[in-house]
């Protein structure tokens, strides 16, 4: 016989309604086979507890969870980025550090390069013996030919080049502007030159010379040696056009930034490397004439050998670029870089004067560009008529300019490379000084030489010298200086002075100088020489008068650099210091943007993971919707699948548990009714 306590304590086994049964069986086939029909089912045990009780731990019905995502949005953006690309710097070949798509454009543009250059310094050599060592004709030539012929046929040739800019292709551009200079300089040396005395016009020149009277020697020679002079303004043209043109253009049309940044520099140095070899090989063939026999014309063998090398190399130059175009780049190796056109101001003449005047700072920037440019052309002039006083031969003269390039080229690479080392170490001041002091001393002893040798040539003689080849190898020295220098210290001292400028007056200030002071220093010294050609009669007479004028240009050239540098000192400090303000202001902007970029980092990662949770809950919904539904329908269907006691559901701390507790609290109470009735 059972007591009353373990009666009270049996677990109860009521059945349930055939309807519950039934709902719960639905939904859980529609839970998890939905196209599978309803199927009779076992009746499920439901097993209550004495009130009294502690109530068990309820249980959590399991929903099917999605799968998670591979990669949340910003790790998949920082794999994207940390895996290099097919076309990446990572993946791409390379030779000695460098890519090799890169290799092929700047190898072949370093070869074009170096042949445009070896071709040039042969013309600009070649040009200086035709038009000064010709008969009937002078040094005096040169002025007159620079200012009357060479300046309005290169302005005719930029507006022909315009206007068939506009008509060609950049390929068949390229062929049609270098393929004339080829073909003249064959021209030249196999026709024209053999044919010069028949069609120079000698008589003509020597009436109008008659006439005119021997002040006008120079433009009668122009007349008298026209097809030399013909020469002169196509190799004056080569290097403008070809090297500045063409080559830079083609360059800056298939390089990249990066490329030039680290490249372009090499070619500077390239150039001098072509002028040493260039100087070597016109001194070659101007030695030519010691081997020949009497009465050959040494000249006219050296003439043709010398543009049979300018043609093969420039044939070279074309094949390249026909290579290059077909072989190395295409539309999709291009670099394709959208420029905004800068608003530079295009200042007139009177507004440009306004803009000189009005600032002392400017004043003494553009006398530096003035004197340079005077300074360079007054001394060239001379030097050269005394150059052929002393090498009256072609060939001798020729021979000399090869060793003249030749030392030009070492020189200008030594300064090139010590021209950083002056401007760290000795500051603005001392490397714009050096320029005009070397000009000074060397132009006051060539001019010293010309002026007073007589009483030196005792002492001259003793060294194997006369005074006119001292003065010749002292006016080489002031001229392979000062084409060294304008690359090394002069260029980079000027465009530094525009640095502590502010932006209106920066620009303005440039605008007047390139408007005024650079055609005004290259044709001063031209137009100074004609003065005082046509005032005194010839070159020679006029030698002292321009000494003169360079002593007292090279003077005011220092004092301007003086002035400038006391002016430029304190603003370039300024500017240095702004410099470092605004890199400190950088550092602080950086770390604060690196320190919220952190917070929005973690951020971010809290976001994708609410992102994700979301998802998740978002997934879940709808069976726990099912859920409810069907248990607010049909009673719990839970509970036949739980412990004994629903009511324990009821108190489960899930959030989302609620709604369950809610739709199971009207059946909880049947089975505590049943309870109390049973017991």
């Amino acid at each position: 016989m059972e007591s009353g306590l373990v009666a009270s304590h049996r677990l109860r086994l009521p059945l349930p309604s055939a309807a519950a049964a039934g709902a719960a069986r639905s939904h859980l086939l529609r839970h998890r086979h939905p196209l599978a029909a309803p199927a009779p089912a076992a009746a499920p045990l439901r097993l209550s507890l004495p009130r009294h009780l502690p109530r068990p731990t309820p249980l959590r019905l399991p929903a099917a969870l999605p799968l998670r995502p591979s990669l949340p949005p910003l790790r998949a953006s920082a794999a994207a980025a940390a895996s290099p690309a097919p076309g990446d710097d990572a993946s791409s070949p390379k030779f000695l550090g460098v890519e090799t798509k890169t290799l092929k454009k700047i190898v072949p543009l370093g070869l074009m390069f170096f042949c445009i250059l070896f071709n040039y310094t042969i013309l600009r050599d070649t040009k200086d013996v035709l038009v000064v060592t010709a008969k009937g004709s002078s040094a005096e030539i040169i002025p007159f030919l620079k200012t009357w012929v060479n300046l309005p046929m290169a302005v005719g040739f930029m507006l022909l080049y315009t206007k068939l800019a506009d008509v060609l292709s950049k390929e068949a551009l390229f062929y049609a502007v270098i393929f004339p200079f080829i073909a003249f300089f064959g021209a030249f040396a196999y026709v024209l030159y053999p044919m010069r005395d028949a069609i120079h016009p000698t008589a003509l020149a020597d009436r109008l010379l008659a006439s005119l009277g021997p002040s006008f020697l120079g433009p009668v020679a122009i007349l008298r040696v026209w097809s030399f002079c013909l020469f002169y303004v196509m190799a004056e043209l080569w290097g403008s056009v070809v090297i500045s043109v063409l080559f830079w253009g083609f360059a800056n049309q298939i390089t990249t930034v990066e490329e030039a940044k680290e490249f372009y520099p090499l070619f500077g140095l390239g150039a001098n490397v072509a002028l040493i070899f260039s100087g070597r090989t016109v001194k070659y063939f101007s030695n030519m004439r010691k081997n020949l026999g009497p009465g050959v014309d040494g000249w006219a063998i050296s003439l043709k050998a010398m543009m049979s090398i300018v043609v093969i190399l420039g044939l070279v130059i074309t094949g390249i670029y026909w290579g290059v175009n077909k072989f190395v780049i295409d539309s999709s190796s291009m670099p394709v870089v959208e420029r905004k056109k800068k608003d530079k101001p295009k200042l007139s003449m009177g507004e440009s004067m306004k803009v000189l005047l009005s600032s002392r700072y400017v004043r003494d920037l553009a006398t530096l560009v003035v004197a340079y440019g005077i300074s360079i052309n007054l001394v060239e002039v001379t030097w050269k008529s005394k150059l052929k006083a002393q090498f009256p031969s072609p060939n001798e003269y020729s021979s000399f300019m090869g060793d003249f390039s030749t030392a030009t080229g070492i020189a200008t690479f030594t300064m090139m490379l010590l021209g950083r080392v002056i401007l760290r170490k000795f500051g603005w001041g001392v490397a714009a000084t050096i320029t005009p002091a070397v000009l000074l001393l060397t132009g006051v002893g060539f001019f010293s030489l010309i002026l007073f040798g007589e009483p030196l040539t005792p002492l001259m003689t003793k060294f194997g010298m006369t005074p006119l080849l001292a003065a010749v190898y002292v006016g080489a020295m002031q001229n392979i200086f000062s084409k060294s220098a304008k690359y090394s210290l002069f260029d980079p001292c000027k465009e530094m002075a525009y640095i502590p400028l502010d932006e209106d007056m920066k620009v303005k200030g440039k605008a007047a100088i390139d408007v005024v002071c650079n055609p005004l220093g290259k044709s001063g010294g031209a137009l100074i020489q004609q003065f005082m050609i046509l005032s005194f009669g010839s070159l020679a007479n006029s030698t002292p008068y321009l000494g003169g004028i360079l002593l007292v240009i090279v003077l005011a050239w220092l004092g301007a650099v003086r002035s400038l540098d006391s002016q430029f000192s304190p603003l370039a400090k300024q500017e240095l210091e702004r410099e470092k303000l605004l890199k400190a202001k950088a550092v602080e902007t950086t770390a604060t943007v690196v320190g919220a970029g952190n917070g929005s980092l973690q951020e971010n990662l809290a976001s994708e993971t609410s992102a994700n949770g979301s998802a998740i809950k978002q997934s879940q919904e709808p069976d726990g919707s099912a859920i409810k539904q069907s248990q607010e329908q049909d009673g719990s269907a839970i509970k036949p699948s739980q412990e004994p006691d629903s009511s324990a559901i009821k108190q489960s701390q899930e959030p989302d548990g609620s709604a369950i507790r809610q739709s199971q609290e009207p059946e909880s109470s049947a089975p505590e009714k049943s309870g109390q009735q049973s017991q």
